[in-house]
């Protein structure tokens, strides 16, 4: 029996572009049995082809699958689902699902989806921003960071990384796209679908495996100049004194408000002020998602580490910001 229903749902967004195996994630993600409590918005169930996993239609936009996930298609606004789920959740006409995944569209923008969950007043007191997983692919997938703007967003906001259809191209050129990929996003852990032990709760788990990298210092320091024209890059910052937490929240809305649009990403790990646990900070463009208090640090290193991920924005105007406002008596850079 399922435990109760938490307080704040978590909704994990399903990205990536047309074609990178969302829809194969997705169904694969949804065999798996520690799943079973988990309710899906698609968008046309057409495009999704779970057909021969469904085990009962509610209605006309909603089915029961096999694996006891409460599948529903996506009409209208997005708010309007996530609530008709929720109340539907309440009402007992559905299983007490204890999560949200959403599978966005190929050529979606994932800052509007996450904004929504935070800024709607009524979503904002039921669920809470889970994992942005985004798939790419292996074959088409340095193309399409060339040529296509939403494809370097949906990396550079991901939490977890699926490198798909990497058994269709070489190794050499599943390297360099990797490479790339750290380039744009040096924070969230990689994953290959091809691996047979791909961990379905691990890329939906709440446990923040990037903010571990970054304190870990597995691929946060990024390249200077990559020479592709996605116009994107990434400064990395330690700080070795503890940080006044007024003053850093301060400076980061200021910093948001004037570059938020700039600023793909925030992520990082603080040690604070008169605090002993470190606090996890994550922001996407102007969506400040709320400070976590993290149990304790994954090493020995207390320094806290933030990554900036910018689009047509020289990180050393971000450094020299941070370094004036926020914190002026320290002088060290990652």
């Amino acid at each position: 029996m399922p435990d109760a229903v938490p307080d704040f749902t978590p909704v994990t967004l399903i990205t990536g572009f047309l074609g990178s195996g969302k829809t194969t994630l997705l169904q694969r993600l949804l065999l798996d049995p520690t799943l079973s409590d988990t309710a899906v918005l698609i968008n046309e169930f057409g495009e999704i082809g779970l057909d021969h996993h469904l085990l009962e239609r509610i209605d006309e936009t909603m089915v029961m699958l096999q694996s006891g996930c409460v599948c529903c298609t996506i009409r209208g606004e997005l708010s309007t689902a996530i609530k008709d789920l929720h109340s539907r959740r309440e009402r007992g006409l559905l299983p007490p699902f204890r999560r949200l995944v959403i599978e966005s569209t190929g050529l979606a923008d994932p800052f509007p989806i996450l904004s929504t969950v935070r800024s709607d007043p009524v979503l904002r007191h039921h669920f809470c921003l889970g994992n942005v997983i985004t798939t790419v692919d292996a074959v088409n997938g340095a193309r399409q960071l060339d040529a296509q703007p939403e494809s370097v967003k949906q990396v550079a906001v991901a939490d977890r990384l699926v490198l798909t259809k990497t058994d269709l191209t070489t190794a050499e050129a599943a390297r360099e796209l990797t490479k790339r990929l750290r380039h744009i996003n040096p924070g969230a852990p990689l994953w290959r679908a091809a691996d047979d032990d791909l961990d379905a709760d691990a890329l939906l788990s709440a446990e923040d495996h990037g903010t571990r990298q970054l304190t870990d210092g597995n691929d946060a320091v990024p390249d200077d100049h990559y020479g592709h024209n996605d116009d994107v890059r990434t400064l990395a910052l330690s700080i070795d004194e503890p940080v006044d937490w007024t003053r850093f929240g301060v400076w980061l809305t200021l910093l948001l408000n004037r570059h938020g649009e700039a600023l793909l990403r925030v992520k990082g790990i603080l040690n604070v002020a008169d605090t002993v646990a470190p606090v996890a900070v994550h922001a996407v463009q102007h969506l400040v998602h709320t400070p976590r208090h993290l149990d304790g640090w994954p090493n020995e290193d207390r320094r806290s580490r933030l990554v900036f991920i910018a689009r047509g924005l020289d990180p050393a105007v971000i450094e020299r910001s941070f370094r004036a406002f926020s914190m002026p008596h320290t002088q060290n850079r990652s």
